[in-house]
């Protein structure tokens, strides 16, 4: 996925942002070793079978929990509680791979869902096209042919199964087609998980941004989720700006989301603590500027918009890190799930949590396919 490979830039620009907020509002600790949820060589279906995505989970309508976060052959994860969290070797959305831009059906990763019922799920997909792999683009190399978007899908079945539409239902996209702007990676990319205020519904996405448009991570609000059209970005002052399907007349983009520093680029989750009402967001940042050390971070906030200074809750390399140098195993894709979360959707978190990451293991400048889903018992404390 996209993670490794966002532009050094992006990073570094986020990293230098000053925190909105002081003092800390959180604490997080790690009060247990991590413990394997799933290592391909003794849970993998086939070769697509790898962690990939930041986990994330819901109850299905008789109780049981759904999990995903692996590879663009989606499968899920299910059992009747976390501790039986087996891989379901049934797919349950196929990429295409299509050569057609437009299909929006290229390579698409589960990264988001949202359920009120437990049978009816919408998700939100991380879509991949790389026009270097359809002889689409002018230059060579896969960053430089990149153009990805964030679209939406739907299972009627608990997420068995989950079903695209025609034309494709794009929630975020740049606002121009695939071969503008070749050379380097464009769009918006890997959706947060869906969290909800009571009201509306949320998630954070990055952009590599354009012109009039700046990179960094945009926050997106919905008032009817079951209704992918809703999704507005916060413009700075409001939730206005929108980002259509470029390939469709008549769907033009209204204004620009406003960046929300610090996040350096994707973020892992978002949930709400239920004691206090803040939020916490989890992700992972290589070092430089409010990052001291690269790693797993947190932050806190208490609108979504203004987030306290991040701290470091796991130091290791990560997927924005030279793995030339990394000298041993990665952390990434940070995921804060409470199994006592209340509602079907596991939004919110209580005083202890489980952090769901994965590591990466590198051989000499690659990062490899071999890699595990861990789990780690987490303490959180809240100030008022």
């Amino acid at each position: 996925m996209l993670l490794r490979l966002l532009l050094a830039c992006l990073c570094v620009a986020a990293a230098t942002a000053p925190a909105a907020a002081e003092p800390p509002l959180s604490a997080l600790t790690l009060v247990g070793p991590p413990r394997i949820v799933f290592s391909p060589k003794r849970d993998a279906c086939d070769g697509h079978d790898v962690p990939d995505a930041p986990a994330r989970a819901f109850r299905e309508a008789d109780g049981g929990i759904v999990l995903f976060g692996m590879h663009f052959r989606n499968r899920a994860f299910r059992g009747r509680d976390f501790d039986g969290l087996k891989l379901d070797c049934a797919v349950v959305l196929e990429s295409g791979l299509k050569p057609e831009p437009e299909a929006f059906d290229d390579r698409s990763w589960i990264t988001a869902t949202w359920t009120e019922d437990g049978t009816r799920v919408e998700a939100l997909l991380h879509e991949e096209y790389h026009a270097d792999d359809h002889r689409r683009c002018r230059t060579k190399g896969m960053l430089a042919c990149w153009y990805n978007a964030v679209l939406a899908a739907r299972s009627s079945d608990g997420g068995r199964s989950f079903a695209r539409t025609t034309p494709p239902t794009v929630v975020a996209a740049a606002p121009f087609r695939q071969e503008v702007e070749q050379g380097r990676h464009r769009g918006f990319f890997n959706p947060s998980n869906i969290v909800s205020d009571g009201r509306h519904r949320y998630f954070y996405a990055s952009t590599t941004g354009w012109a009039g448009q700046p990179f960094g991570v945009c926050l997106f609000r919905s008032d009817d989720v079951t209704d992918p059209a809703r999704w507005r970005a916060w413009d700075g002052e409001t939730f206005t700006a929108r980002f259509p399907n470029p390939y469709l007349k008549g769907r033009t983009p209204v204004g620009t989301c406003a960046p929300v520093a610090p996040f350096p680029a994707p973020v892992g989750s978002v949930s709400r603590h239920r004691g206090s009402g803040a939020w916490i967001a989890v992700f992972q940042a290589a070092s430089g500027g409010v990052f001291p050390r690269s790693g797993i971070y947190w932050s806190t906030s208490r609108d979504l918009l203004a987030w306290d200074a991040p701290r470091l809750l796991i130091a290791g390399s990560t997927l924005y890190d030279d793995p030339c140098a990394a000298g041993g195993d990665l952390v990434s894709y940070p995921s804060l799930i409470d199994p006592a979360a209340p509602g079907r959707n596991f939004d919110t978190v209580g005083d202890t949590a489980t952090l769901y990451y994965v590591t990466l293991k590198t051989k000499g400048c690659e990062v490899t396919s071999d890699r595990d889903l861990v789990r780690r018992p987490v303490a959180i404390k809240v100030w008022p």
